[in-house]
């Protein structure tokens, strides 16, 4: 990664990381900052299983369990975000009974991150069953890594002196933790397969490619003048109601 790269990606990734933590911060915010955290973490279970059974197929036994142990903490991650919401007394909408709150996700379905991260991938090439196993323990090293970072001063902007607040940053430092953990048996997947010189030279690409997609996600928020569609109502999931919240690592 070239001098410009590196300013770029220091530059862009201290943008985000302040608007994500102020976010978190702002009482207004936090909701949809919740909503959208729950939907991603939730959201990459089944990816993750997907790439555990084919791992299994191949006889990667190692990797397997790894993907395993990866699901289970995103779960886990999903469950903390929902149960922090369900503390506010809010929940993710349910698409499927929200008509109007879908078609706006249907609109924003294409996401200029992820558009621009995996620029020269087609859909079928990004399917578990298809993807190149090294493009996927790469791009996901630096997502998880990145992540790690960023929960940490998302946790840190939460005061501790208040109980539900105070219990969310630890939750949100365990998810952190838990990241962190990820992006090291994703970077000795690398260098299961590759020379350190190719695992280094993969990251630094995929590092490239981070930067480029941060620089079209800003670009595409200031294009978009209106505000980002609502992810929450009122109210708490039943099976949440209903069910102890997970514990936390410590």
């Amino acid at each position: 990664m070239d001098f410009f790269t590196q300013v770029l990606h220091l530059v862009g990734s201290g943008a985000a990381a302040f608007i994500t933590a102020r976010n978190m911060r702002d009482p207004l915010t936090r909701p949809n900052t919740l909503a959208s955290l729950q939907l991603a973490e939730s959201g990459s279970v089944p990816y993750l299983e997907a790439l555990r059974d084919r791992a299994s197929a191949e006889g990667d036994t190692w990797l397997a369990e790894k993907l395993t142990c990866h699901a289970n903490d995103e779960r886990r991650h999903g469950q903390i975000f929902a149960n922090a919401l369900k503390q506010l007394n809010k929940q993710v909408i349910d698409f499927k009974k929200a008509p109007q709150a879908a078609e706006k996700s249907g609109e924003s379905k294409r996401n200029p991150f992820f558009d621009a991260y995996f620029e020269g991938y087609s859909q079928g090439e990004l399917k578990p069953e298809a993807i190149d196993w090294i493009a996927f323990l790469a791009s996901t090293y630096i997502l998880e890594l990145d992540a790690s970072k960023d929960f940490v001063r998302m946790a840190n902007v939460l005061p501790e002196d208040e109980p539900v607040s105070a219990k969310l940053k630890k939750g949100i430092l365990s998810v952190a933790s838990d990241e962190t953990g990820h992006a090291a048996y994703l970077r000795e997947a690398l260098e299961r397969r590759l020379m350190v010189r190719e695992v280094d030279a993969v990251i630094d690409s995929w590092r490239t490619r981070k930067v480029n997609a941060i620089l079209a996600m800003v670009s595409s928020f200031i294009q978009k003048s209106s505000k980002s569609p609502s992810l929450v109502q009122d109210g708490v999931p039943s099976e949440l109601s209903a069910t102890p919240e997970p514990a936390l690592a410590a």
